[in-house]
């Protein structure tokens, strides 16, 4: 993995790594943490992995296979995260965040609430006003009369220690998700930044929202 060059974020703990992996198979990325948070110590660095992945439909362990709308080459795999079905694609930004929890003295309502606030203050750093919608974790953007989602989150915790993360889409093929009820609901809109007319990189786009996710303490 290749390490990350950041700006010193102002909240950083000095344990924590961040790492570039690139273009990589989800299944892949999924084992290796799931075999990094098994083998953890108490003095173990956190670690951040920024991430692209081929396409690929994961199911979360209360997912209801229904929710895959029709028959699709793009492979389906069941994970062990909270939540329903989503889609990962080239041009949407993953970040992994294996955390301990302990160490940064978090419940995990705390953190998943600075996940989202750090989504909501990148996109509106790019002039986008995201937004929360209750019952339903994820970050939206007002779209067409109503709210779509431009960010979804997921998190597994193991012994207070965090695997998963949140996913941001940039700019990517929006259609995989027309296949599934996203998150399980039916008819619920996905749109990226492109579409809400941000040009951005998704190298630029995931420097901002680690410097975000710093703030919150994150990081």
């Amino acid at each position: 993995m290749q390490e990350l060059e950041l700006s010193t974020p102002p909240n950083s703990l000095p344990s924590t790594r961040v790492y570039w992996l690139g273009l990589q198979p989800y299944a892949d990325c999924f084992e290796r943490m799931q075999a990094f948070t098994a083998a953890r110590q108490a003095d173990t660095p956190d670690e951040i992995w920024v991430v692209e992945h081929p396409p690929v439909f994961t199911l979360g362990l209360a997912g209801n296979p229904a929710h895959l709308l029709q028959t699709t080459e793009i492979p389906l795999v069941q994970v062990d995260r909270g939540g329903q079905i989503t889609y990962h694609g080239p041009g949407q930004l993953v970040i992994y965040l294996l955390l301990d929890l302990r160490r940064r003295r978090l419940f995990v309502r705390d953190l998943v609430w600075r996940m989202e606030q750090a989504l909501l203050d990148c996109l509106a750093a790019y002039g986008l006003a995201a937004e929360r919608k209750a019952g339903a974790p994820g970050v939206y953007v007002p779209w067409q009369g109503e709210l779509a989602k431009i960010a979804a989150l997921g998190i597994k915790v193991r012994n207070q220690c965090t695997y998963h993360g949140l996913a941001l889409n940039i700019a990517m093929d929006l259609q995989p998700f027309t296949l599934i009820n996203p998150c399980g609901y039916a008819g619920l809109q996905t749109v990226d930044m492109r579409q809400c007319g941000v040009t951005a990189t998704r190298e630029a786009v995931a420097q901002r929202l680690l410097l975000e996710l710093a703030q919150q303490g994150l990081v």
